[in-house]
């Protein structure tokens, strides 16, 4: 029903998602109307076409502006009257495999194919085997290489590899049939973008176990002999890459590899064939770059896959003929260079069927984001926190630094982690009760290696308050996986065979007794490859794995239909991006018809992190304007090495404790907690059209899951985690020191230090623990500066190992448009100003009698780590002064005094006795301009 205000065609809410058959063409579909914020059920199919950022739109609000793909509606209006005409032109062969297709009875009723499959191989057929005067008019652009090539697009869960059969058979059996007609063949080169692809797609050998042409039963009885003549060829794309000439004595000997040689070596036994059909499969990964665009933004690892995958390509059409290329993928968008823009879309797609798509006919999961909840908004976009968690100013300071695994994460990840895994454990047991063999999933996508570990080791460690997720904590349930350890695993598995012979050793976890097993390196890899790969499968290695941490994107292809829960601790910079993580967590997890309305009933996969605004995009923040070119380099210059100012690149400053630890009550600071930054309900949305609608959403509470926090748990937890951050500075027994920690951590929760705001909520207990459970990282923190105060004997830094000391003239050169100003004692050529006060402080320092150097801290990466409402952060001061004194000093402009400033100069000095104490770095000071005028006194005091 419509609400007051809409129109009678619109509407505020959707009573239902799935509206479409999987089996039929979509006949329905939901649009979102801008200009009302409402949405309308239309009774047409979804145009193809995508959404991109709105023109200089700024904020996660923009709708979006859709743009249509005419050359795939040209063709899906010609080959739907193609279709109701009866196929007209088609061979023998083909029709009787379409025929077999388009009918139910051929296959079991849970292996129908789904129109979206149907579809995609028509379009194939029609472009081959349709008449002349049917394809008037439709011209598909190739990509600037010499072989033809056709795009698929289908969502992540539709059946791609479904669709590669048919057209394996398609093509085969016609070549079969007809040996002279050259529009086929039955030479077939499959490539995947990794050895989790490739092992999925050895589906599409005939002869092979488990192959879908039997499974689906796709080729009718007649023909099965017929369909063994078929040859498929299946690379990892790391297979076309060319000999490395320094790879050995013969290479260098023979010399570069002819493209004949490479050829053959390629295509091995079956390299004698001539004419080939080429399948890519994630086909995104393959593509050209265009003569003149750039490669701003663009990772060195996608330019070198792309080009080695279609050069190689390009190299056996060279020596062999490629008829047909075609390209299948959800994503068919090649990166932008910096300029993402329509150009981006491979231009050859022919055929649509996206996420939007698949979700109203019920074939992938609804994606449902946070659209409210009780706690703070986000400053400006009023959104929930939640919705894009690394986005907030805390959790990006935090998140990414090299932090110690013991190190606390920040409130709201623990808040997030919190809300998901309640739910998720009331998944659980509804799919216990349900008979399920397998757990649910949820994966993390973090956005480094040491957040990866911080996250592992507080579920491993069962600390608070992810210690009452018992289950999530599980040992031998959880996989923490690194997306470059991955794809080194896979690149071990293509290895050469004396590679195969290098010895490693891994524990053997079954019997501590049992002496270590000798493992190949290869069979290192193929053991932590097959536990990725079979997340969910009964019987398999990775059939009870429940909570996946991933450092960096999952390797595509990976097919586990359990994920019902994602959170996503990175950077998005791209709605493409957004896509293939929750992609991750689309297939569906059973395909049973609701006898009632013929369609799939709904699934869902709750999503925190991933800022879902609308989808498809090519691109995101590049999309706006961009800003007018830089006009000056900024650069360390080296004829100015005189003028170079060097520091000791300190991670972490840490404290020697001495024996017997005490608090002094009359230093004690209150603490106080805004139960506002506390969330406890959050409300979930599906996502359509690339809007939340409200109608269906969901909630998950955490009010009766407080129960489970108890004051002594509260402080012994915060007492473990003292523990592990001050068990390197001491030297007495462990148990001595968590003693003496839950001691003081008692007497401070016990003190009344502990301030709840408001005041009328401090009443109530229970509502006391959550909040305190909940920003347990700020109790930590809290009582840790006091011990640290109070018991400290001793500094000790810990130094970057891999820079233990940077200078100026480390600095790499960048540009700007920013105002500058040349500079004469700085070894950097310019000096950036971003505010007026910036200016004149320095304009002193070129000047004053006292300064010998000096250089503004601008992408130097002169850091101080400190910490404050129970998150780490990063301190980057303004400037740095080398003094003909010999002192260095640290000079902060600093015009306003608030408690976060205190905490950053209590860093910085911490950081100068540390130096200072350590006696290799000369003598440093700190200093703070707080008026324009002052700097002389400034840094006449600092040079004493």
């Amino acid at each position: 029903m419509a609400e007051a205000g809409a129109s009678a065609a619109e509407t505020k809410t959707i009573p239902e998602l799935i509206i479409c058959s999987p089996y039929t063409a979509p006949g329905e579909h939901w649009r979102y109307v801008r200009e009302s914020q409402s949405f309308r059920r239309e009774p047409t199919r979804r145009p193809a076409g995508y959404v991109k950022a709105t023109p200089n739109a700024q904020g996660v609000n923009d709708p979006g502006v859709f743009v249509p793909l005419p050359l795939v509606n040209q063709i899906r209006e010609r080959v739907a009257a193609w279709r109701d005409a009866g196929y007209a032109g088609v061979t023998g062969t083909t029709r009787r495999l379409l025929e077999h297709w388009l009918d139910p009875e051929q296959r079991p009723s849970n292996r129908r194919l789904f129109f979206c499959q149907l579809e995609a191989i028509e379009t194939l057929i029609w472009l081959a085997e349709a008449p002349a005067a049917a394809r008037q008019g439709v011209n598909v652009p190739g990509d600037g290489g010499a072989f033809l090539r056709y795009c698929s697009k289908m969502a992540t869960g539709t059946g791609k590899t479904a669709v590669m059969a048919m057209l394996i058979a398609w093509q085969a059996l016609n070549k079969v049939a007809a040996p002279q007609d050259k529009r086929f063949s039955k030479n077939f080169l499959a490539v995947a973008p990794g050895l989790t692809v490739k092992s999925r797609l050895q589906v599409l050998v005939p002869a092979g176990a488990g192959n879908f042409y039997a499974e689906f039963e796709l080729v009718p009885a007649g023909l099965r002999d017929q369909l063994r003549q078929a040859r498929v060829l299946i690379h990892n794309w790391h297979a076309l890459a060319p000999l490395d000439p320094a790879a050995g004595p013969r290479v260098r000997k023979l010399g570069p590899e002819s493209d004949e040689a490479y050829a053959t070596r390629v295509l091995g036994p079956l390299a004698a064939a001539r004419r080939w059909v080429v399948i890519n499969d994630e086909a995104h990964h393959a593509w050209r770059k265009p003569a003149g665009t750039g490669t701003r933004g663009i990772g060195k690892d996608e330019i070198e896959e792309a080009t080695v995958w279609v050069g190689g390509l390009d190299r056996i059409h060279q020596r062999r003929q490629i008829t047909a290329c075609y390209d299948l993928t959800a994503t068919p968008f090649a990166p932008g260079g910096g300029a993402a823009g329509e150009e981006s879309l491979y231009g050859w797609v022919v055929s649509d069927f996206g996420l939007n798509d698949a979700i109203e006919s019920g074939l992938v999961k609804t994606p449902r984001v946070v659209v409210r909840d009780d706690g703070k908004a986000m400053p400006r976009e009023f959104r929930s926190r939640l919705y894009h968690v690394y986005n907030d100013p805390e959790v990006k300071d935090d998140l990414n630094r090299k932090a110690l695994p013991e190190e606390p994460l920040p409130p709201l990840v623990l808040n997030a982690y919190l809300l998901l895994g309640r739910d998720w454990e009331e998944t659980r047991k509804r799919w216990k009760k349900a008979g399920a063999r397998t757990p649910p999933v949820l994966i993390t996508v973090a956005n480094r290696t040491e957040t990866a570990a911080r996250i592992e080791r507080a579920f491993a460690r069962k600390r608070m308050p992810l210690g009452e997720l018992t289950e999530l904590c599980a040992p031998g349930r959880m996989l923490h996986i690194d997306s470059r350890v991955l794809a080194q695993a896979e690149a071990q598995s293509e290895a050469a065979e004396e590679d195969k012979q290098t010895d490693l050793f891994v524990p053997v976890p079954d019997d501590d007794a049992a002496p270590a097993k000798r493992l190949t390196r290869q069979e290192q890899a193929e053991r932590l490859r097959r536990q990725v790969d079979t997340i969910g499968h009964p019987g398999e290695p990775g059939e009870q794995i429940q909570n996946v941490i991933s450092v960096g994107m999952l390797s595509e292809g990976w097919d586990a239909r359990t994920v019902t829960h994602i959170l996503g601790l990175r950077a998005f910079t791209s709605q493409l991006l957004c896509e293939q993580v929750v992609g991750r967590g689309l297939r569906r997890t059973e395909y049973d018809v609701d006898p009632a309305s013929g369609r799939f009933r709904a699934e869902y996969v709750n999503i925190f992190g991933v800022p879902f605004s609308f989808l498809p995009h090519e691109g995101g923040e590049d999309l706006v304007a961009p800003p007018a070119a830089p006009q000056t380099r900024i650069e360390a210059l080296a004829e100015r090495a005189q003028l170079a100012i060097a520091w000791p690149n300190v991670v972490r400053v840490n404290h020697e404790l001495g024996p017997h630890l005490r608090l002094d009550a009359a230093k004690l600071r209150p603490l106080f907690l805004d139960s506002a930054e506390t969330t406890t309900v959050a409300e979930l949305a599906p996502v359509v059209e690339g809007k939340p609608h409200l109608a269906q959403w969901s909630r998950i509470e955490l009010e009766d899951f407080a129960q489970r926090f108890r004051m002594q748990k509260l402080i012994f937890e915060a007492a473990a985690s003292l523990h592990d951050q001050f068990q390197s500075g001491w030297h007495g027994g462990r148990e001595l020191l968590l003693a003496q920690l839950v001691a003081l951590v008692e007497e401070f929760m016990r003190s009344g230090a502990v301030v709840i705001e408001p005041e009328l909520l401090a009443t109530d207990e229970l509502t006391r623990r959550l909040v305190m459970a909940l920003h347990i990282p700020k109790v930590v923190q809290h009582v840790r500066d006091a011990v640290i105060c109070d018991n400290t004997e001793r500094l000790a830094l810990e130094f970057d190992p891999e820079r233990p000391l940077r200078s100026t003239g480390d600095m790499p050169a960048w540009h700007t448009s920013r105002p500058c100003h040349p500079t004469e004692r700085s070894q950097i050529n310019f000096c950036v100003f971003d505010s007026g006060w910036e200016a004149t402080e320095a304009f002193a320092l070129e000047r004053d009698p006292q300064v010998a150097a000096w250089a503004k801290n601008d992408h130097l990466g002169f850091e101080v780590i400190y910490s404050f409402a129970g998150v780490t952060r990063k301190y980057r001061p303004d400037f740095l002064v080398r003094l003909r004194s010999g002192a260095t000093a640290v000079l902060e402009v600093k015009g306003r005094e608030d408690a976060e400033a205190r905490a950053k100069r209590a860093a910085l000095a911490e950081w100068v006795r540390g130096v200072n104490a350590d006696g290799r770095f000369g003598r440093w000071t700190e200093a703070v301009s707080r008026h324009p005028k002052d700097l002389a006194a400034v840094l006449a005091a600092a040079a004493h």
